[in-house]
C-alpha cells in the first residue's frame, strides 16, 4: 500500500488536490537546502584556504579535480544502488560520509597545516561520500512529485538548493574570520541534521528495478553500463546532458572567484563570500519565479537562450575590475544556468523510464555535475596558462561555440515546446 504523501496517494483526487505538496514532502527542500548550502559554503572556504597558503591558480584547479576523480569513478555505481535500495537511505549514508570528511578537515586545519596535500586527500573522501547520494538526491523530487505537480516540486525543490548556494558562502565566509578551521565543524553539525531530518521523508512508492538483479562487481557494472546505453539511445537525453557537460567543462569560472576576488577585485574572504553568494542569489530569484510560474512553453529553445546568457555572463566577469560589474555578471550568469538546470532536471527523469532513473542520473550526474569540478580543474590550468582573466574569457567564449554547435547537432532538443511531450519512448 503507498505511503499517504507518496505520488500515488493522490491518484484518484481531483486536479488542486492532486497537485498539493503534501506537508511532508516539504522535508526534502529543506535537507537540499542544508546540504547545498553546507556544500558550497565549505568548498568555498576551501578555495580561499588553498589560495591563502600557495597562491596558485593550478591548486584550485586541483581542487575541483580532487571532487572530480570519486565522482568519475563511484556515481554510476551509486545509481544501481539507487535503483535497489531506499533512496532515501542512500541520501543518508552520503551525507553521514560527508560529515566524517569534514570532520578531518577541521582537526587537520585546526592543527596548523603547511601542506594543501592532506586537504586534497580529504575532499577525495568527501566527493566520495557526496557521489553515494548524488543519484537519489537527483531522483527523489521526480519520484516523490505529486500527479501534476512535478514542474512545480522540481522548482522547488531546486529553489532549495539555490538557497543555500547564498546562505552557505556567506555565513561560512564569517565563521572563517572568526576561525579558520571553524566552518568545517559547521559543515560537519550541517551534514548530520540534513540526514537525521531525511526520516521525515516519506517512501516514494515507487518499486524498485525488477532488472537490477545479482551480486558481485560485474553485475554492478553491467547494470551501471544500462544507464549509459540509454543516454546513448535517447536523442534528447543524450542532446541536453552533453549541451550542459560541455557548457558547464568550459563556463567553470566559478572555481577561479578566490583569485579573481583576490587579483582583480582586490576584496577578502567576506567579499569573496559574497562574490560566490551571488552565484546562488541570481539562481534562487529565477527558480522562485519558475516555482510559481513554471516554464511550459518552448522549452528547448529556452534552454539554448539559457546556456548562451550563461556564456555572456562568463565573458563579462573575465573582464571587469569592478566588483559590482563582476556581482551582477555572476547573478545573470546564474540566473541563466538555472533555467538550464530546471529543464535538464525536468526532462532527463520524464524521459527515462521509471526503474532505470537512478542509473541514468547517476550517468547523468557523473557527466554533468561532476563537470563542474572538472571545469574547475580546466579553468585552473587555463588560469595558469593565459592569467586569470584570459581563462574565464576564453570559457565564456567556448560556451557560445557550445550553443551554436549543439544548435545544428540537436534540432530535435530545440524544438521541444512542452515538457509534456517528453516521454520514456521518445
Amino acid at each position: 500500500m503507498p505511503n499517504d504523501d507518496s505520488p500515488a496517494a493522490g491518484a484518484g483526487s481531483s486536479a488542486p488536490e492532486a497537485a498539493r505538496i503534501a506537508p511532508r514532502l516539504w522535508a526534502l527542500p529543506v535537507v537540499i537546502f542544508l546540504t547545498a548550502a553546507m556544500t558550497v559554503g565549505q568548498i568555498t572556504i576551501l578555495g580561499k584556504q588553498v589560495f591563502d597558503m600557495t597562491g596558485k591558480p593550478l591548486d584550485l584547479g586541483l581542487l575541483g579535480l580532487a571532487e572530480f576523480v570519486p565522482t568519475l569513478l563511484l556515481a554510476p555505481l551509486s545509481g544501481v544502488l539507487s535503483d535497489r535500495f531506499d533512496r532515501r537511505a542512500m541520501y543518508a549514508c552520503g551525507l553521514v560520509g560527508e560529515a566524517a570528511a569534514s570532520a578531518g578537515i577541521y582537526l587537520y586545519v585546526a592543527s596548523d597545516p603547511t601542506s594543501v596535500v592532506p586537504i586534497f586527500l580529504l575532499v577525495i573522501a568527501f566527493g566520495s561520500a557526496r557521489s553515494v547520494l548524488s543519484a537519489a538526491s537527483r531522483v527523489m523530487p521526480v519520484d516523490l512529485a505529486p500527479p501534476g505537480a512535478v514542474e512545480r516540486m522540481v522548482a522547488v525543490c531546486m529553489s532549495g538548493w539555490q538557497a543555500g548556494f547564498v546562505v552557505g558562502p556567506v555565513v561560512f565566509s564569517f565563521v572563517f574570520v572568526a576561525d579558520v578551521a571553524a566552518p568545517y565543524l559547521l559543515a560537519t553539525v550541517v551534514s548530520l541534521a540534513a540526514a537525521a531530518l531525511l526520516a521525515v521523508v516519506p517512501a516514494s512508492g515507487v518499486a524498485r528495478s525488477a532488472a537490477v538483479v545479482g551480486s558481485g562487481v560485474r553485475a554492478v557494472l553491467v547494470h551501471a553500463l544500462q544507464g549509459l546505453r540509454f543516454i546513448r539511445s535517447n536523442r534528447v537525453v543524450l542532446g541536453i546532458i552533453s549541451l550542459d557537460l560541455f557548457a558547464v567543462l568550459f563556463g567553470g569560472a566559478v572555481a577561479l572567484l578566490p583569485a579573481i576576488a583576490d587579483e582583480r577585485l582586490g576584496v577578502g574572504a567576506v567579499g569573496l563570500g559574497w562574490l560566490r553568494a551571488a552565484v546562488g542569489i541570481g539562481a534562487l530569484a529565477t527558480m522562485a519565479v519558475l516555482a510559481a510560474r513554471p516554464l511550459t512553453r518552448r522549452v528547448g529553445l529556452m534552454l539554448m537562450a539559457a546556456v548562451g546568457l550563461f556564456g555572456l555572463g562568463t565573458i563579462v566577469l573575465g573582464l571587469t575590475r569592478s566588483y559590482a560589474v563582476a556581482f551582477i555578471a555572476l547573478l545573470a550568469l546564474s540566473g541563466a544556468d538555472s533555467v538550464s538546470v530546471f529543464v535538464r532536471s525536468t526532462l532527463v527523469p520524464l524521459a527515462t523510464p521509471e526503474d532505470m532513473r537512478g542509473r541514468v542520473m547517476a550517468v547523468e550526474y557523473t557527466f554533468v555535475g561532476a563537470s563542474n569540478e572538472l571545469g574547475a580543474f580546466e579553468s585552473g590550468v587555463a588560469g595558469a596558462l593565459l592569467g586569470v582573466a584570459g581563462a574565464v574569457v576564453f570559457g565564456g567564449v567556448g560556451t557560445l561555440a557550445v550553443v551554436a554547435a549543439w544548435w545544428l547537432l540537436f534540432p530535435e532538443l530545440r524544438r521541444i515546446d512542452r515538457f509534456a511531450e517528453v516521454r520514456p519512448d521518445t
